[in-house]
């Protein structure tokens, strides 16, 4: 169970905050069971989630040892160009990847998109919507995930992933 103020991927929302655990009153029924009260980081809107509910994936966020970790590994995870001549396929594909909610799958999603874009562009083509959403999904989780287990701004992660990448020796905590 969580506890209130903890950091929560929720489902296809990301990152959450557990802002409270109760038994809200809807339209006037109080209800029987417990609820998760939770405040998406980076969208507007609070989710009510029973405390027992299997049906939409929830886990802590990553560990800022975790997110470290998996940014120090991004040049080696291994990529593949996924390409489907049916639009079905090729969402199917990538919903499934974005399904099993672990970061390096989404590391990968990410990378195999881009080196997609990559090739299309040196071919003077432009990259598919179907492609151009998921790696835009993919990105969000993603990003958002790392910035908060850093507690960086997410609109600095993708610079403090680059500068990491680039051998610039940063930390959560340096100014920018």
């Amino acid at each position: 169970m969580y506890q209130v103020g903890d950091l929560i991927m929720y489902g296809g929302t990301g990152v959450c905050e557990v802002k409270e655990i109760t038994r809200p009153d809807f339209g006037g029924t109080q209800v029987d069971q417990d609820y998760y009260i939770l405040q998406p980081l980076y969208q507007n809107g609070t989710i009510y989630a029973p405390v027992n509910n299997s049906k939409v994936f929830s886990r802590p966020v990553i560990s800022a040892k975790e997110a470290d970790e998996l940014i120090s590994i991004m040049p080696e995870v291994h990529t593949e160009i996924y390409k489907s001549s049916s639009t079905q396929q090729l969402t199917k594909h990538y919903q499934s990847v974005i399904d099993t909610h672990k970061t390096v799958d989404l590391v990968r999603l990410a990378k195999s998109i881009h080196k997609k874009m990559d090739a299309a562009h040196k071919q003077n083509r432009h990259l598919g919507q179907i492609d151009k959403k998921f790696m835009k999904r993919a990105e969000e989780l993603l990003y958002g995930e790392l910035a908060a287990a850093l507690d960086i701004p997410r609109d600095d992660i993708s610079t403090y992933i680059q500068e990491r990448l680039d051998g610039k020796n940063v930390s959560p905590d340096t100014e920018q």
